[in-house]
């Protein structure tokens, strides 16, 4: 017997018909670009919002969907019942198809130890970056310096970039990794490894900052909690159930009081990655630390594991960080910034070495009410010294270069995504809706689009279940893209 349909959450819920709403003077014109979360099929839609295009593939998305400058569609996609992981954005496979649905290479890495999630980037030598869950057991992460009573009995996966070089038609050499692992910082075994304060370490990643400033969880706090849990279940984004309490322990290790709830094993949850060839340098999204990252490709894997080399001489440590200055010792819950973003992007200022990054502040739990907003933020980066940064202070910025919300209409808590179209405008997708909308710099909505596509299968169990016309993100491509020359 079939389940019955789990009732949307009201962040999900349509009024009114699917599909384009309306169009205006001033839109780019061109194709958008959608992979329905519950959809084997990834489509093109023009600006009346009919799809010109469409690949079927044989796998539900992993998230990450893009067309590379040949016309062929490079995208994450899932791996069924990976031995281990299970969290939201799970994936496990690359792969690239062309014009017309055939697959020309595939890349797999579904492993009990390491498997893909979320987001890749491709690069201009033809290399893929790629997100990738570690395994580290729960001994591993009590050693490393994780407090005993925030080890879950599924240990802690840990976030890995690796660039891919592919071997078509089938796999690939990883030549270059970056791992979290290498960059930590702990106070609190202080003849352990990586002791130190975090305030004094701001390039390495604080292993308990995800917990450290809790306060005890009350019976209402933790009711909605697992409300809120059920909810974004629902819309497929938390990934499956955790395995029973009485699950076998890998490697035999042992950690005392692991919680089942609140802190998993998906420690960052990394769910975005962009590169920007020229400056070679690598950002990251890591929603459960409230957090943007930048990091150096430039060095060598070895060095990507220290904290000397490469361009800018500090090894694989984070060059530059924003969102939650708590997390690094400076500030307090009143300095956050972002609220489990998604989606940043690179974006070029006007004059050489000005760069600002773009991203979608989801909102979830944002004190002042849920809403979300697009935000464009300038940073603080000199082409010859870096990102700087004065001492015992923040990294900026404090305020935002530019901004779109609509508090009482605009909220996806999760999912969703941004892009800055050449004609200045801002393509949005709020993916809990599957709405896909484009407003310009002064905030107008000038094409409106409600996904009309997809639900067709259902996901993976450790996947969860996404209302059927859900979208990661949306892309829209102009008419001259080189990949579509010729094609439509």
């Amino acid at each position: 017997m079939e389940e019955p349909p789990k009732e949307e959450p009201p962040f999900a819920k349509v009024v009114g018909e699917r599909g384009l709403r309306s169009r205006k003077e001033g839109a780019l014109d061109g194709y958008t670009l959608i992979s329905p979360l519950n959809s084997k099929s990834v489509h093109l839609v023009n600006m009346q919002g009919e799809t010109v295009h469409t690949w079927k593939t044989k796998h539900v998305p992993g998230a990450g969907t893009y067309i590379l400058p040949n016309g062929h569609l490079l995208r994450c996609a899932m791996v069924d019942d990976n031995p281990r992981f299970h969290g939201g954005g799970i994936g496990g496979r690359i792969e690239e198809l062309d014009w017309n649905g055939a697959v020309v290479w595939e890349y797999e890495l579904a492993t009990d130890q390491r498997t893909l999630h979320h987001d890749i980037a491709p690069m201009p030598n033809g290399n893929v970056l790629a997100i990738a869950w570690e395994y580290h057991s729960p001994e591993e992460a009590f050693e490393r310096g994780r407090a005993s009573d925030r080890i879950h009995e599924e240990g802690l996966w840990t976030d890995i970039v690796i660039e891919i070089r592919p071997t078509p038609p089938l796999g690939g050499e990883i030549v270059w990794t970056w791992r979290t692992w290498d960059h930590l910082v702990q106070d609190t075994r202080e003849k352990g490894a990586d002791y130190g304060s975090p305030a004094d370490f701001v390039g390495r990643i604080d292993i308990n900052a995800d917990h450290r400033f809790d306060a005890p969880e009350t019976d209402a706090e933790r009711a909605a909690r697992e409300e809120r849990e059920k909810q974004m279940q629902a819309v497929g984004y938390t990934g499956g159930k955790d395995p029973a309490a009485d699950a076998t322990v890998a490697d035999g290790a042992k950690a005392p009081d692991k919680p089942k709830g609140k802190y998993g094993g998906d420690w960052l949850h990394t769910n975005a990655i962009d590169y920007l060839p020229e400056l070679d340098l690598i950002a990251l999204s890591t929603p459960h630390l409230c957090e943007l990252w930048v990091i150096d490709h430039s060095t060598t894997s070895a060095e990507a594991a220290g904290s000397k080399g490469g361009r800018r001489g500090h090894g694989g440590e984070l060059l530059y960080r924003y969102g939650h200055s708590r997390n690094y010792g400076i500030g307090d819950e009143t300095s956050r910034k972002l609220f489990y973003q998604h989606d940043m992007t690179w974006q070029r200022g006007a004059n050489a070495g000005e760069l600002s990054l773009l991203l979608f502040n989801n909102g979830s739990r944002r004190p002042d009410g849920e809403y979300s907003e697009v935000e464009q933020i300038a940073l603080p980066f000199d082409p010859v010294t870096g990102f700087a940064r004065a001492r015992g202070a923040a990294f900026g910025p404090d305020t935002l270069l530019w901004s779109y919300k609509d508090p009482e209409k605009f909220l996806s808590p999760f999912i969703s995504g941004a892009q800055r179209l050449p004609n200045g405008n801002t393509l949005i997708c709020e993916g809990a809706r599957g709405r896909v909308f484009e407003v310009t710099s002064a905030g107008d909505v000038v094409w409106d689009f409600y996904n009309p596509l997809g639900g067709e299968v259902k996901p993976a169990k450790q996947a969860g279940n996404a209302p059927s016309k859900a979208l990661f993100r949306a892309t829209r491509l102009a008419k001259d893209h080189p990949g579509l020359v010729g094609k439509l």
